[in-house]
């Protein structure tokens, strides 16, 4: 299927590893052509060089933390007029309640959710004068069902959501489109590092660590597995293209079926 994306300019933010890196090789693929972001210059040089690009696709990148107001303003400096923004940049902690402090709740509100209302702050007037584009926030199943050991990465995927929703009502009428994705649990290289250490930990290995995560801690997954993050990027650079221009103000559950509801 040709999403008709060639020559589009896309931002995704956070996207040398993991689920962002896996959303820039498909949207190149494609033919788009994708800014890459990470937080150093030789990450950046690193995930392009991965990433072949598809016809009249091209991979740009600029390195960055895009969680400061001075690094996004710069960017679009650099590239003005871009299409597709993927809010991807996030964080995640294990933590209980009672041990995060203030700081952890405001530094992870900067970096999950106002890094992404400032892009698109920062993206949307070019997107008006063109008539056409699209924004996709890469929220969470865990902004759903809020996960207990790690509160405040859950409120920040809440907080997406209504993000994402009242700016779609902003546009309404015009050719924009705005939408949230919802992935479930997915080894990217944080979560991967994370569960080795766990299983290591517990002495087990890294497949029976899984099966017992998918036993209690998410035992409502139907997949009863970790997704790759190839499988979320399908969604989004679906919902990116121009064959997605009657899905705007929705979330998408990319979960494994981690969220039990049929709605």
């Amino acid at each position: 299927m040709d999403l008709q994306l060639e020559g589009k300019l896309a931002l995704v933010s956070g996207s040398t590893a993991g689920i962002g890196h896996a959303i820039a090789s498909s949207l190149a693929a494609e033919g788009a052509r994708v800014i890459v972001n990470g937080r150093t210059q030789a990450s950046v040089d690193a995930a392009i060089a991965r990433i072949r690009p598809g016809r009249g696709g091209e991979v740009l990148g600029h390195a960055g933390d895009l969680a400061q107001a001075a690094v996004a303003e710069a960017l679009c400096r650099r590239y003005p007029g871009i299409e597709i923004l993927v809010n991807n940049l996030g964080i995640f902690e294990p933590k209980a309640f009672e041990d995060i402090p203030d700081e952890d709740w405001i530094r992870f509100f900067q970096v999950n959710v106002l890094s992404g209302v400032r892009l698109a702050r920062l993206c949307l007037p070019a997107m008006r004068a063109a008539d056409w584009g699209r924004i996709v926030f890469v929220s969470s199943e865990s902004g759903v069902q809020i996960p207990a050991e790690m509160i405040h990465y859950g409120m920040t995927k809440t907080a997406q959501l209504a993000v994402s929703r009242g700016l779609a009502e902003s546009v309404a009428g015009t050719g924009i489109t705005v939408n949230c994705v919802l992935p479930g649990p997915t080894w990217s290289r944080g979560v991967g590092d994370f569960v080795d250490a766990l299983a290591r930990a517990d002495g087990k290995s890294r497949a029976a660590f899984e099966t017992e995560f998918f036993q209690s801690v998410r035992p409502t997954s139907l997949i009863k597995r970790f997704e790759t993050p190839e499988e979320i990027a399908s969604m989004v650079t679906y919902l990116c293209s121009p064959l997605a221009s009657g899905t705007t103000g929705a979330a998408l559950r990319v979960d494994g079926g981690c969220t039990k509801s049929a709605f």
